[in-house]
């Protein structure tokens, strides 16, 4: 293998190029990045750097000099087109790059409303260049804001306008936020959390339609300056159509993150069979990037050396800085699982929740309680009442 090409110059991306270079390969690497920026962390788009509290030159993830180091070539403002298995080839704006190994790490595009480009004042958060556009208009305060979507990155949008005293309004289709994710219960209870400073948190709404001030609901018009859509998230994947890659949701791989041969895939754009949890999943959070995009780099060089590639089996862990909150999680429930309080609780606004499916521990959510839910990574995939149990004592 003398010539490896990485598509998307994002966490996942530069994760991979680093693992190459640290475990000492030596040949070409080339890194494609559709947008004009180096590497940058994603996480303060929606907090410090959407507050004003940082500039985008204190959210890259490394030094200008590091990136030199690597000896990687950069193609940043790139768009990758298609791939083409046969030839080994990716197809780019204007020409082709050859590889003998691939990494995918096309990550995710946010989702849109109809006619959603139509409107100057709407936006959707996942760029640098997307928080900056929202900033110029939140920063001085004063303005009517519309959040649809009461997902993590609506809500800590919504966390950091209300902050900047801007009149905040969350519209949730769903009977509580992060339902998804949370169930109903500490979905309600995150919500409440926004109410309690001054957001308007309003679920169970049925959106009509945006208008050029505002949005449109079934027998109501919500007035706004500015409208954040925050729907969740497609996997980057539209380039790989007609490759021969199994695309479902993401990039389809076997546990080791192998898509074919000498082709894998990395953070947002990869699902993957977890063997930790006994199923198929795609994980868009920042650790799993970072942790992905480098067991990704390492399998692909353990297969190139004829060696066994090893799974990728984590378990998923976020987390979430809303006003003086912090919430995290760790494993990867649903919303049909059981769940328990097992230490603190809503009206102490500090508590563990376990998520258990079928008498085993799947999840565990914190709200302000960090040391309640690390020591759950050991018992997770085990006895959900033992874990029960054993997290009351922790209180």
């Amino acid at each position: 293998m003398e010539r490896v090409v990485i598509v998307g110059a994002s966490l996942a991306g530069l994760r991979a190029a680093e693992t190459l270079r640290t475990k000492g390969f030596a040949g070409a690497v080339t890194v494609i990045g559709a947008e004009p920026h180096r590497p940058y962390d994603r996480p303060p788009l929606t907090k410090k750097l959407l507050a004003g509290e940082w500039e985008p030159d204190r959210i890259h993830l490394r030094r200008p000099d590091t990136f030199d180091e690597l000896d990687v070539e950069w193609r940043f403002g790139t768009t990758a087109t298609h791939l083409d298995l046969d030839r080994r080839q990716v197809g780019v704006d204007g020409g082709s790059l050859d590889f003998d190994g691939l990494v995918i790490a096309t990550g995710a595009t946010p989702r849109r409303l109809p006619d959603q480009d139509r409107f100057d004042d709407v936006h959707v958060l996942r760029t640098l260049d997307d928080a900056l556009a929202v900033r110029s208009v939140i920063a001085q305060g004063g303005r009517r804001v519309v959040v649809i979507g009461a997902g993590f990155i609506g809500l800590e949008v919504a966390a950091t306008a209300r902050q900047l005293d801007n009149d905040v309004v969350v519209l949730e289709a769903a009977s509580a936020p992060l339902i998804r994710g949370l169930g109903a219960e500490m979905g309600a209870a995150v919500g409440d959390i926004h109410r309690a400073r001054g957001v308007d948190v309003r679920c169970g709404v049925v959106i009509e339609g945006l208008t050029d001030d505002g949005v449109r609901l079934a027998g109501e018009h919500v007035d706004a300056d500015l409208v954040v859509v925050g729907i969740g998230v497609e996997p980057q994947t539209h380039w790989l159509e007609g490759s021969g890659l199994e695309l479902r949701n993401g990039v389809v791989c076997d546990p080791t993150l192998r898509a074919a041969p000498g082709v894998y895939a990395a953070g947002d754009v990869a699902r993957w069979h977890n063997s930790a949890f006994g199923e198929e999943m795609r994980v868009e959070h920042w650790t799993n990037a970072a942790e992905q995009g480098a067991a990704a780099a390492t399998n692909l060089l353990a297969t190139s050396a004829g060696d066994e590639p090893e799974p990728y089996a984590p378990i998923p862990f976020f987390w979430s800085d809303q006003f003086d909150q912090r919430l995290q999680y760790l494993g990867h429930g649903g919303p049909d699982d059981d769940v328990v309080v097992a230490a603190g609780s809503v009206a102490d606004g500090k508590l563990l929740a376990l998520y258990g499916r079928d008498g085993t521990l799947h999840g565990a959510f914190g709200l302000n309680a960090p040391r309640w839910v690390m020591p759950m990574r050991a018992r997770m995939g085990g006895d959900f009442a033992a874990a029960v149990e054993h997290a009351a004592t922790l209180a």
